[in-house]
């Protein structure tokens, strides 16, 4: 008989060590770790313990992406209370900028503005090329990755720009109106990455949008 079959008589067959038991006590295999040969049992104790040290490990990454999400929840929070507090855009931009820089640790943030009623002199109000509104305009979700040139990167001022190795972008609207972009820059090149979540990203998006659209409105 070949191996695959004598394993599908065995599935077939549940009762064979029943029927058999005095063989359970004297079948020895190999050690997984090498060395000595042991019994059935004790190799079923041991993928047993191998399981549960595998579960353990899982149990303790979830807890941890747990925490690090309460976190990150709270500092959303603690956000959204400041915009809703400030009363005019100077108030605004100040908790925005001092809330990402500060509470989300972000080594470079900025934003433009385009397209409001009132449009102040200051620079988030500068001019912006036709090809990022498109872009803004044209991105669903925050978009996370390598400083590609973009304009935005030199929103950050220099030498700040050039030292910006990944980038996210976020999209400010008013309803389905793009507004502006909120640009965030790491000299990490793996702080932001296609790969990473844009939940909270898209979170401060909105909350930033929408006080921005009341304060300038």
């Amino acid at each position: 008989m070949k191996a695959d079959e004598i394993a599908r008589y065995l599935q077939d067959h549940p009762d064979f060590f029943e029927e058999y038991a005095e063989l359970l006590a004297q079948l020895y295999i190999p050690h997984p770790h090498g060395g000595r040969a042991i019994s059935i049992t004790e190799r079923q104790i041991l993928t047993l313990r191998e399981k549960a040290r595998l579960l353990e490990g899982k149990l303790g990454e979830l807890i941890r992406f747990g925490e690090e999400n309460d976190a990150t929840a709270e500092r959303v929070h603690r956000l959204a209370v400041g915009l809703a507090g400030a009363r005019d855009f100077a108030a605004v931009k100040r908790v925005l900028l001092g809330c990402l820089g500060g509470d989300f640790a972000m080594p470079h943030a900025a934003f433009r503005l385009w397209g409001l009623p009132a449009a102040g002199d200051g620079e988030e109000f500068a001019e912006v090329s036709e090809q990022t509104r498109i872009f803004a305009a044209g991105i669903n979700h925050p978009f996370c990755g390598a400083n590609a040139g973009f304009e935005a990167a030199a929103w950050f001022g220099d030498p700040a720009g050039e030292q910006v190795r990944s980038v996210a972008l976020v999209p400010l609207r008013r309803e389905v109106e793009t507004v502006g972009l909120l640009a965030l820059g790491s000299p990490d090149a793996e702080r932001f990455h296609p790969e990473m979540g844009t939940l909270y990203l898209g979170h401060i998006g909105n909350l930033a949008s929408a006080a921005l659209v009341r304060v300038c409105e």
